[in-house]
C-alpha cells in the first residue's frame, strides 16, 4: 500500500506509538474500574484515545489522496531547541538542581522563564507581549494550583521568602 500523505501518516505513527507506550506504562499501576478508578485508570484510557487517534491518522494517510502526497519538510531545529530548552529551564527553575547548588526559584519565576524561553521559538519576539502572557499565566496558575487546590508548591525563591 502506497502513503498518500506522509505526514499524516507519520504523525499517525508518533500518536500511536506514544500512546501505545503511555497505555502500556500504565499498566504497572492498579487499574481499577469505572467506578472505582485506580491511578492507571486514566493514563490507560488517555493512551488507548491516543493510540486509536493515530490510528486513525494513519489510515487517512494512506488513503485520502493528496496532490503531491505532502511530504515531510525539514526539521525545524530552532523550535525545537527552544520548547526543550525552555521545558528544562522551567523544571531547574522549580524544584532547583541540589547536586550542583541550583536553588529553587519558584512557581512564578519559573513560569516567566518558561514562557519567554519558549516564545524565543516563533517567528517575531515582542517582549511586552510575551511578559504580559506571563503575568497572566503566573497569575492563573497561583489561582489554580495554590489558591484553589492547596498545593505546597515553592512561589517565590527563598531568598524573597525568607
Amino acid at each position: 500500500m502506497r502513503i498518500k500523505s506522509q505526514t499524516d501518516f507519520f504523525s499517525g505513527v508518533m500518536f500511536a506509538a506514544v500512546g501505545g507506550a503511555f497505555a502500556i506504562g500504565a499498566t504497572t499501576y492498579n487499574i481499577g474500574d469505572g467506578a472505582r478508578m485506580g491511578p492507571g485508570y486514566f493514563p490507560l484510557m488517555l493512551g488507548i484515545i491516543l493510540a486509536i487517534l493515530g490510528v486513525i491518522i494513519i489510515a487517512e494517510g494512506l488513503i485520502v489522496e493528496t496532490a503531491d502526497g505532502e511530504p515531510i519538510g525539514k526539521w525545524a531545529w530552532k523550535p525545537l531547541f527552544f520548547v526543550i530548552l525552555a521545558n528544562l529551564a522551567f523544571g531547574v527553575l522549580l524544584g532547583g538542581l541540589p547536586s550542583i547548588g541550583v536553588p529553587a526559584m519558584g512557581m512564578i519565576i519559573a513560569i516567566y522563564a518558561l514562557t519567554i524561553i519558549s516564545s524565543l521559538a516563533g517567528e517575531h519576539f515582542k517582549l511586552r507581549d510575551v511578559l504580559v502572557l506571563s503575568t497572566i499565566l503566573a497569575v492563573g496558575s497561583y489561582i489554580a494550583f495554590i489558591w484553589a487546590l492547596k498545593l505546597q508548591i515553592q512561589v517565590w525563591p527563598t531568598f524573597i521568602t525568607g
